[in-house]
Parts: structure tokens; C-alpha cells; sequence
């Protein structure tokens, strides 16, 4: 699998590249791939099949001058912005392998890295009378199809799309993120997981408090990530961020 930590000045650019790294691979011209990126900037990105009048809170995106996107997968919608740090796999289907349903696939991935992260054994600081050594082993459990949560509170959303012989899986997990901004940008969503139980996004959401480099070694050395994607595809990124993600027919067609 080929190693890709590369982020884009521009939130479209960003969203492009999976999409360009999937048709890559299904065209035959790319590899497995494991990407990383972490956004610079504030910005809403909906679920393929997310209305944005029911997901976002426009009034107060546009107040604040934050852009909405709609990313090629489906999913929930989420904030983006410093302090998220997020992954992209991009991986081949085989009829024997563990990849060959979306359901299949959702637990093998989860499974994969929830291991990672257990691996790195620091989630919050302990109490001063310990140093303030960061001791304390994370209980991370996969909640619903597709969240990491640390007990019931979130800190990774996840979402797939598939293609005949390859699917890119991708999501987000919170390192340090502003929590509070997502109650005033977002509403309740409309599709909750069970385990949610209708809490506010405060009460759901948490931060995982760990460096974004050691969350990228351990998914490195669990996907076996080792060569550097040399030659990414620049030009088709280009055009899908602005014959695409950039457009306001494809983020607010819903």
C-alpha cells in the first residue's frame, strides 16, 4: 500500500482527491492507497444524499463565512477544521476478501483501526498528583456501523464508497477540535445512530487528545503503509475541485 500525507490549500481540493484517487485505482492506473490530511480551515461537508437545509445551519455558516461542501460518499454531515486529522483508504475488492459487501467491509476497517489507535494508549491527561504523564489506556469501541467512540462518545466518523474492484473508505477523527462550533453550525441530524440516545453534539462528541504524528504511525504500520505515493493525480484533482466541488449545483443539490 502506498503512502499519501498530503493536504490541499482549498477544501474542494482536499475532497477531490479521494474521489481522484478512487477512479484512479478502478481505472487500472493506481494502487492501494492510505492518505492523510488535515484542514486549515472551518467548513461544513454533507453525506452524497444529505439535504442541506436539514443538516446545516446555513444562516450561520454564511454569518461566518464558512463554505459548505458534499463529499462523494454518504454518511452524516460534519464539521471540518483545525484539529481534525483525516484518513482516506483506498482499497481493492476481491470476491474471497474481506471487502466484498459494504457491511463486511464496514467491520473489517473499524476492526483494523480501532486496533491502531488502542496501540497508541493515550487519550486524556491523567491527574496532576500522576505528573501530568499521559498514562491512561483508551476503551475504544465501534459504535453504530461506522464510529470510533471512546465509552459512548465520539470521536470518528467513517464512510465508503464503492466502485467494481476498489472502494475508498475514508473519515475523521477529532485530535482537538472546537466542539462547541458544531452546535452552532449543525442541527440535530435528521438519522441518529441508537447509541446516541438524542444527546446534543457537546454531550456526543469528545476529542481523542492525541498527536495527529502518532495517530498517523499507528494507521501507517496497521495498513502497512511503507512506499510514498509518488506521482498523485494532480490534474484530474484539479479539474473534479472545480468542475465539481467548487460548484454550487453539486454541494447544494440537495
Amino acid at each position: 500500500m502506498k503512502l499519501l500525507d498530503l493536504t490541499f490549500l482549498r477544501p474542494a481540493e482536499n475532497l477531490a482527491c479521494d474521489e481522484a484517487l478512487l477512479d484512479t485505482a478502478e481505472a487500472g492506473a493506481g494502487d492501494e492507497v492510505l492518505r492523510f490530511w488535515e484542514p486549515r480551515e472551518h467548513f461544513v461537508v454533507v453525506g452524497y444524499a444529505n439535504k442541506v437545509a436539514a443538516e446545516v445551519n446555513v444562516a450561520a455558516c454564511e454569518a461566518r463565512g464558512i463554505p459548505v461542501l458534499r463529499r462523494c460518499s454518504g454518511g452524516g454531515t460534519v464539521m471540518q477544521g483545525p484539529g481534525c486529522l483525516n484518513y482516506t483508504l483506498v482499497l481493492r475488492i476481491t470476491a474471497d476478501g474481506p471487502l466484498h459487501n459494504i457491511g463486511v467491509a464496514n467491520q473489517f476497517i473499524m476492526r483494523q483501526n480501532r486496533a491502531a489507535l488502542e496501540s497508541v494508549g493515550r487519550v486524556t491527561p491523567c491527574a496532576p498528583h500522576d505528573g501530568g504523564q499521559r498514562t491512561a489506556r483508551p476503551t475504544i469501541a465501534i459504535r453504530g456501523h461506522t464510529d470510533l467512540a471512546i465509552g459512548e462518545r465520539k470521536f470518528s466518523g467513517n464512510s465508503q464508497r464503492r466502485r467494481k474492484h476498489f472502494l475508498l473508505f475514508h473519515g475523521t477523527f477529532l485530535l482537538n477540535f472546537d466542539l462547541a462550533l458544531v452546535s452552532e453550525l449543525l442541527p440535530m441530524p435528521s438519522k441518529q445512530p441508537e447509541y446516541r440516545e438524542h444527546r446534543a453534539h457537546t454531550e456526543f462528541l469528545t476529542n481523542l487528545n492525541v498527536p495527529a504524528n502518532e495517530v498517523k504511525a499507528a494507521l501507517r504500520q496497521a495498513w502497512k503503509a511503507e512506499e510514498t505515493l509518488k506521482n498523485p493525480p494532480l490534474e484530474k484533482i484539479a479539474a473534479l475541485a472545480q468542475d465539481k466541488y467548487s460548484t454550487h449545483e453539486w454541494n447544494f443539490k440537495l
